[in-house]
């Protein structure tokens, strides 16, 4: 843990899972599409995105699904990945407590960032759909830092965009892995956001600076460095 009691004048937030539940909107939007093509296995949909062949947010995920049931993939393909990204966005709202925490952090002046693995694209249309894009003046998405997490050039990316020293800034995020340890290495202070950690086998971690169970947390812990 970094013990350094200084002010954060900068914040970086983690976007899927920590601003919102996108897991819960993918695992909604795979029971549309199975209901589509005659199945009844929406979970074991949401499987294959689970996998590490195709990635998290690829549509192959959706074609191998398809190909190994045979499903028919013409027509049916793209009919499919439409409905799976309209009812996934129609699922993305702030978890409680989100945009009354953004607006309080506003209103003190805190320039905030997004950082995600998410395509730029893909992100804005997430956060206008939450109502978030207004709190934030920076966005690094995976298509413009050019790496995904845990790379740290996402992080470094941001720091440039926002013109801060690790020292100056403080990341929230919900994956030890991609959020906590690369910004631990770079000597950005982090906040675990527990409540949003869909993937970790045991959510008792604690090399984190702070470790937070709901969003309102954030404000009490910004008031005490």
């Amino acid at each position: 843990m970094n013990t350094t009691r200084q002010p954060a004048k900068i914040l970086l937030f983690d976007m899927d899972n920590t601003l919102f539940d996108l897991v819960g909107a993918q695992i909604a939007s795979c029971h549309k599409v199975v209901q589509y093509l005659g199945q009844d296995d929406g979970d074991d949909l949401f499987s294959y995105f689970l996998k590490p062949f195709h990635g998290f947010e690829s549509h192959e995920n959706i074609r191998q699904y398809m190909q190994e049931r045979d499903i028919p993939v013409d027509g049916n393909f793209t009919v499919a990945c439409h409905l799976y990204e309209n009812e996934k966005l129609a699922h993305i709202t702030p978890y409680p407590g989100v945009t009354d925490t953004l607006r309080a952090l506003r209103d003190l002046d805190y320039p905030m960032c997004i950082v995600t693995d998410a395509h730029s694209r893909d992100a804005t249309l997430r956060m206008e759909k939450a109502g978030l894009l207004p709190f934030f003046c920076g966005m690094v998405s995976w298509d413009l830092a050019g790496a995904k997490k845990p790379s740290p050039e996402p992080f470094l990316v941001a720091l440039d965009m926002m013109q801060a020293g690790p020292g100056d800034t403080l990341i929230i995020g919900d994956s030890p892995r991609r959020d906590i340890e690369p910004c631990t290495k770079l000597g950005i202070r982090t906040v675990y956001a527990r409540y949003g950690d869909r993937f970790s086998s045991t959510r008792d971690f604690k090399e984190a600076d702070f470790i937070i169970d709901a969003m309102e947390e954030l404000p009490a812990i910004l008031d005490n460095l």
